[in-house]
């Protein structure tokens, strides 16, 4: 099979696709003839060795697939040969078929394209499990709810799961084009950073009572002045650090204003942390889930994708990402579904 392979901890743009094995399937796994594979930002920190979790070298990168059953691991028990599914994987997502533990594998519903279906298990469950758990953000019907890098991965979901559950939402973006796709993902107000100082647009928006929860994958500066148009007893989250500058958050604003900060490692509930815990929380995860894909069937959410590339042009999807012009995720097609999509494969 054809793959990118990580030798040495190097740039994307150093990768080339080359020959491999197919990998080998554990008891607990199930082989997948992959469809569509997610890239990210994260994907290439992982590469370069700068991500918090490091695979062992050498690796094929991506954790993020969708595509086919074609074989089941003697253990496996939940799939069936030709089921379509998308799965999170350790690493091993950026070539023509993988093997995924099977706790990390999801049915996907008929309807839904391979291409959008990466979107899922990353920017959909994390934006979902943000919003509705209660330990989280907790958003509820009549609240307000400031969403950052509205017209990234996890912004359009944020936008989309924030009207689902009856909030007002505001969102940011640095461009005229960024704030139409907002608002046509369902934002009540669209705010250019770029232009106007996102702070007082909001509390003038909420009348002077600030937002009951903030999502903020952009950190810095946003982060900071988030926290000055927050309504008392707000909650905020940090789900990335893309504006390049981790905030360090005062005590004393929170203290004034009652004010909660709440943290949000996806990784954690997929085995990506010292001790592997993705068994424990599969209950959780397969209901976060479910719910998506419920959503999904109703017409609720809509998941944008930006760009498609064939696995020949990897590099190009992921220079792609790194300039930040996409709108939504950038992703990966293989086989039928590049295809589907009019790539020309040799």
């Amino acid at each position: 099979m054809q793959g990118v392979l990580v030798s040495t901890w190097t740039t994307f743009d150093q990768l080339s696709l080359v020959e491999l094995p197919a990998p080998a399937l554990g008891a607990n796994e199930v082989r997948i003839r992959i469809q569509a594979a997610g890239v990210s930002f994260a994907t290439s920190l992982v590469v370069q060795g700068k991500y918090q979790r490091k695979p062992p070298l050498p690796f094929v990168p991506g954790t993020e697939v969708a595509g086919v059953i074609t074989e089941l691991g003697r253990d496996a028990r939940r799939f069936n040969l030709g089921d379509r599914v998308c799965a999170v994987l350790d690493w091993g997502g950026l070539a023509e078929e993988t093997v995924a533990k099977e706790v990390n594998v999801f049915k996907i519903p008929d309807t839904l394209e391979f291409a959008r279906a990466i979107s899922f298990t990353n920017s959909y469950a994390t934006s979902a499990a943000a919003l509705t758990w209660p330990h989280l953000l907790n958003v509820t019907a009549g609240e307000t709810l400031l969403v950052h890098g509205a017209t990234g991965g996890v912004g359009i979901a944020a936008i989309e799961i924030g009207k689902i559950l009856g909030a007002t939402v505001i969102a940011t973006a640095g461009s005229t084009d960024k704030l139409g796709v907002a608002r046509r993902h369902g934002a009540d107000y669209a705010v250019n950073y770029r232009t106007a100082d996102f702070r007082e647009a909001v509390l003038k928006i909420t009348q002077g009572n600030g937002v009951n929860a903030v999502y903020d994958p952009v950190g810095g500066e946003v982060f900071m002045q988030s926290l000055r148009c927050m309504a008392p007893e707000g909650r905020i989250m940090p789900v990335g650090f893309a504006g390049g500058e981790i905030p360090q958050i005062p005590a004393n604003v929170l203290l004034v204003k009652n004010l909660s900060v709440c943290g949000l490692n996806m990784g954690l509930y997929y085995g990506w942390s010292p001790k592997d815990r993705r068994y424990e929380y599969e209950p959780k995860m397969r209901a976060n889930m479910e719910t998506l894909f419920n959503w999904f069937e109703a017409g609720l959410i809509d998941p944008l994708v930006a760009k498609t590339y064939p696995l020949t042009e990897f590099q190009a999807a992921m220079a792609e990402v790194l300039a930040r012009r996409a709108i939504g995720r950038v992703a990966i097609v293989l086989d039928e579904e590049a295809r589907r999509l009019g790539h020309n494969l040799q």
